[in-house]
């Protein structure tokens, strides 16, 4: 099912490679045109949202009226969804597109060779190959990845052969099932090569395989700016004084209120834990992102309110 969609996406991505030939600016300018494209739904998203949020109040008062009764906790939800002209499932077709959107994104920059450049299976697994017969760096969670980081090595290795005029032949066996790199051509190796040096890092990096400490800067901005974001999104209430507003058991009942609190502690390490095991290149994309979302709603506020009055 997502496999279409990051194919479609890689189709995108690799236009936008081939007029600017640097991988991160082509995923800057390729989440700016997404979150464009993303706008319609965002914007009856927002609206849904303020609607749910008008009507909040009522909702925490059948919730607490019929905490004990279920039945009659789905019948009194149902109808004040009804007379408030809206769905209980309005959200869900929005929140569907970004967890698809979320995993085609995750596909295209995890096997970017697939999806964007389009190589068979057969020459990926070739290189694979190679890289095992001549002890190159593996990673079975990032096998693309890593092809293109070894290419200039692949190259080196193909002009030793070209050099050697002398080759034993002790183990024949061995040397038969052994791929001959002068066999492939600088074209081949070419085609899967993709500039990931973007402001001094290596895009393909992962920044748990190395030691740079260059490599923390993007997955560090994007747990602060997500963050902000999820802060933006899902605000905490501040618990009021006031005798009048405060009946505590309510509000200790707000389901909602409690899943954004959660919500806030438990996203930012889930945040840092992909973004330290994925290639940088999927964490500037989240990165990027977070940084559109928090202008979007920002300027989806601005624009509901300035409609609203």
């Amino acid at each position: 099912m997502i496999a279409p969609f990051a194919n479609l996406f890689g189709y995108v991505l690799n236009f936008i490679y081939n007029i600017v030939n640097n991988y991160g600016l082509a995923i800057i300018i390729f989440s700016i045109l997404i979150k464009l494209l993303m706008i319609p739904i965002s914007i009856k998203q927002q609206k849904t949202m303020k609607k749910t949020t008008k009507i909040q109040n009522k909702m925490k008062e059948i919730q607490f009226k019929y905490k004990n009764d279920p039945e009659n906790l789905n019948r009194a939800t149902m109808e004040l969804y009804k007379s408030e002209n809206m769905s209980p499932f309005s959200g869900c077709f929005s929140a569907i597109v970004q967890i698809i959107l979320l995993f085609a994104v995750f596909y295209l920059v995890r096997s970017p060779l697939t999806y964007m450049k389009k190589v068979d299976s057969e020459v990926l697994n070739k290189y694979t190959k190679i890289m095992q017969q001549n002890e190159l760096s593996t990673n079975s969670a990032y096998p693309e990845i890593e092809i293109i980081k070894e290419l200039d090595n692949i190259k080196r290795l193909k002009e030793q052969q070209k050099d050697s005029s002398n080759v034993e032949n002790e183990n024949s066996e061995n040397n038969e099932e052994k791929i001959d790199l002068s066999e492939i051509s600088d074209e081949e190796i070419d085609s899967l090569y993709i500039n990931m040096e973007f402001l001094g890092l290596n895009l393909a990096q992962v920044p748990t395989n190395s030691n740079d400490w260059k490599v923390y800067i993007i997955p560090a901005l994007y747990v602060i700016v997500s963050i902000i974001s999820l802060r933006i999104s899902n605000p905490t209430k501040k618990k009021k004084n006031s005798e009048d507003d405060g009946n505590k058991s309510e509000e200790e009942f707000d389901p909602m209120a409690q899943m954004n609190k959660n919500m806030n502690l438990i996203f930012p390490i889930m945040y840092l834990a992909v973004a330290l095991i994925a290639p940088l290149g999927l964490a500037l994309y989240w990165l990027m992102n977070s940084l559109l979302m928090i202008i979007e709603k920002f300027a989806l506020n601005k624009m509901l309110k300035d409609e609203e009055e």
